[in-house]
């Protein structure tokens, strides 16, 4: 079983949608797991459309950028990052793109568990929402112009 919500779309460099010479299926998919256990249907995925993970982005929380900060990349580690672990664990290692969505450190003691599952606040989530969709442009630069134009444009 795929374990996940797909949909496919095309994106050319005139958008998604856009007819083009250079159009370029992407699926897109939500897992219907939990977290922590988003490597079986990442493998699921890769399996049915027979494709590696160098062609998959991961869009993430990632706790060392403060709210409103992206940073894309290519590889790397978990980081702690129980998401990432399960992807890394069951598709063979870390080689694949990750646009990561700051949601800063919790304050005080705060635990981390708890603090990943808190509401933002009212005064971040326009923040919060720029950069969501800030992260949508960030992948499809990724699909038609590659990661050092991405990185250079986004990465902030």
């Amino acid at each position: 079983l795929l374990k996940a919500n797909t949909a496919d779309i095309q994106v050319s460099p005139g958008g998604v949608g856009v007819p083009s010479p250079q159009i370029q299926r992407v699926v897109l998919a939500t897992t219907r797991t939990y977290m922590n256990e988003s490597g079986v249907p990442v493998r699921n995925l890769l399996g049915n459309l027979k494709t590696r993970p160098d062609h998959l982005v991961v869009i993430h929380d990632e706790l060392d950028l403060d709210v409103g900060r992206m940073r894309v990349k290519f590889g790397g580690g978990d980081n702690g990052h129980n998401g990432l672990k399960s992807i890394r664990a069951m598709n063979g290692g870390g080689d694949y793109f990750r646009v990561r969505l700051g949601i800063g450190r919790p304050p005080g003691r705060q635990e981390v568990t708890d603090w990943v599952l808190t509401n933002f606040s009212a005064s971040e989530k326009d923040t919060v929402a720029q950069m969501v969709m800030r992260g949508a442009d960030a992948v499809e630069s990724l699909i038609v112009q590659g990661l050092d134009a991405t990185q250079s444009h986004f990465n902030n």
